[in-house]
């Protein structure tokens, strides 16, 4: 059989076992044991154990669940009840106000969870009442919310970034440094649009609060200064170099036990939830990391990724053809797949494709995460429009419509990160030397 009749055939092996139901992870695996059986004298049993147990067995993986694990014991604290609270005294005098809660709060709860459904759902149960309350437009709190959701995929430490990272051999550390610029630039551009939506609305804009003085604002905000000190402490290990990716994970898992003991909200019950919490969602991410580290292996050995790579260098694409084309094929497999899927199941056709076109792969890393966080807000399978939906009960359209301003916002970060790649290389280079 020629290529494309292999490719064929695999793709719709993996849509056909999707179809029947199957975990995402034990679908990857399936249709890399029918490569390996069809198209590769190796045993494809051997195969599987010996890659299952090297990706399973990665120190650099760790940092995974540990990440995972404080997401989950703050989410347990009063963080999401304080952080209306602490944020609003402070967007009082922003054109737009209060609606800066649901992009700052977006933004620190980010840097909390790694997960964009959880920082949206989070953010969103704190502040959609109270926005509603007090008589702002649902249409653009509802699309603020789901674009800055979004951030809990870009801002480090981010789950996807240590899947991207340990899927294409890129260093974690320096990922993390990389997002910093990149997130906080399309956190200000969220409240820009929102600022200059609020210029243009003034009367959609309710009256501003009683004014505070600066000791009443620090007071409403002092139980959001250890989370973020936390955080501070954990990024800045990474990039000082005082410690490595799992070591600062490590760190925050400690920091957020502290915390929780320190608010009155650790006991037993909340440990245990925390600690199932975080095991049942790293086992499902690890099993879809060992599936793709499987699939990966099979294509390699029938040559897919090769071919491919010839394939394209044939079309003679410059860089930026390359780039337009990988953004309109995430933007649909969006529509099927979640993001974690999205990534370990192209990055061994992607990156050898991707290395041949001179284009640095950590850069790629973040340019691929912006593109997943636009696949997060696109129809029909956007996972934060879902969530928004199943919170509010508003008709998904409407949602989709509400979020498009901040959808073309992505667009336009991903062009200015093509123009200026130091956007994305600056802050590790610094690390580095």
């Amino acid at each position: 059989m020629n290529d494309i009749a292999v490719t064929a055939l695999l793709i719709a092996a993996l849509f056909v076992i999707l179809a029947s139901g199957v975990w995402i992870g034990l679908a990857l695996s399936g249709v890399a044991w029918i490569a390996m059986q069809l198209f590769s004298a190796r045993p494809a049993g051997d195969a599987m154990a010996v890659t299952i147990w090297g990706t399973a067995s990665s120190w650099t993986l760790t940092a995974l669940p540990l990440f995972i694990w404080m997401g989950e014991i703050l989410f347990r604290t009063r963080l999401s009840e304080d952080m209306f609270r602490g944020l609003a005294p402070w967007m009082q005098r922003l054109p737009g106000r209060l609606l800066h809660t649901n992009v700052v709060g977006c933004a620190i709860f980010a840097a909390v969870s790694g997960s964009s459904a959880a920082t949206c759902a989070t953010i969103g149960k704190m502040s959609l009442p109270e926005l509603a309350r007090r008589g702002y437009p649902d249409g653009i709190a509802l699309g603020s919310l789901a674009g800055a959701g979004t951030l809990g995929l870009l801002i480090p430490p981010s789950i996807i970034m240590i899947v991207y990272g340990v899927t294409a051999d890129v260093s974690i550390a320096r990922l993390f440094i990389a997002g910093v610029l990149p997130g906080t630039l399309l956190a200000l551009l969220f409240s820009g649009y929102i600022a200059l939506w609020a210029l243009g609305n003034p009367k959609r804009v309710p009256p501003r609060d009683a004014p505070m003085t600066l000791r009443q604002k620090f007071a409403e905000s002092r139980n959001l200064i250890p989370i973020v000190l936390l955080i501070g402490a954990v990024l800045g290990a990474i990039y000082t170099g005082l410690a490595t990716a799992t070591e600062a994970a490590a760190l925050g898992v400690v920091g957020a036990l502290v915390l929780s003991a320190t608010q009155g909200t650790l006991n037993r019950h909340s440990f245990m939830q925390a600690l199932m919490g975080g095991t049942r969602l790293y086992c499902m991410i690890a099993l879809i990391l060992a599936g793709a580290a499987f699939l990966t292996l099979s294509m390699g050995y029938i040559g897919l990724p090769r071919h491919l790579a010839e394939w394209i260098a044939t079309l003679g694409l410059t860089p930026f053809q390359l780039i337009i084309a990988l953004t309109m094929f995430y933007m649909l497999l969006g529509c099927f797949l979640d993001g974690i899927s999205m990534v370990v199941l192209t990055m061994g056709v992607i990156m050898p494709t991707v290395h041949a076109a001179g284009i640095d792969p950590l850069w790629f890393g973040i340019f691929i995460i912006v593109v997943v966080e636009m696949a997060q807000v696109t129809p029909p399978i956007g996972f934060n429009l879902f969530v928004l939906q199943g919170m509010t009960r508003r008709h998904i359209g409407f949602i989709a419509r509400s979020t498009l301003p901040f959808f073309g916002l992505m667009v336009l970060m991903v062009v200015l990160l093509y123009l200026f790649p130091e956007i994305v290389t600056w802050l590790p280079r610094q690390m580095r030397g």
